[in-house]
């Protein structure tokens, strides 16, 4: 029940922060996106987040911030382990849609 929650949380942050991703317009990334191509940019980025939380057993995955691009997933933040980032790459690819991910996570520094 617990993962439940917690997963429907992840998609519903997902879709409430889709509204907040950054646009660019330059001609080096290919130009500007279609309203199609940022909707699925948006749905991309919440199968992401609720694969790290379920399938990669990232509790925190909170701590994970997910860009999507056209089929490229960017992971960025801090975990818990070594481990941890290897299986939210895992997971991120294993996702329908993903073309690359690009793994940015960072094991949190001791305290």
């Amino acid at each position: 029940m617990k993962l439940k929650l917690v997963a429907a949380a992840m998609i519903a942050a997902g879709v409430a922060l889709s509204g907040c991703a950054h646009r660019d317009t330059s001609a080096s990334s290919g130009g500007s996106r279609s309203a199609t191509e940022f909707a699925g940019d948006a749905a991309l980025t919440t199968k992401v987040k609720t694969a790290l939380a379920t399938a990669a057993g990232l509790g925190t995955a909170a701590e994970v911030n997910v860009q999507s691009f056209r089929g490229v997933v960017q992971l960025n933040g801090f975990v818990g382990s070594q481990e941890q980032i290897q299986r939210a790459a895992d997971a991120a690819r294993a996702v329908e849609g993903v073309q690359s991910v690009q793994n940015n996570l960072r094991v949190k520094p001791a305290s």
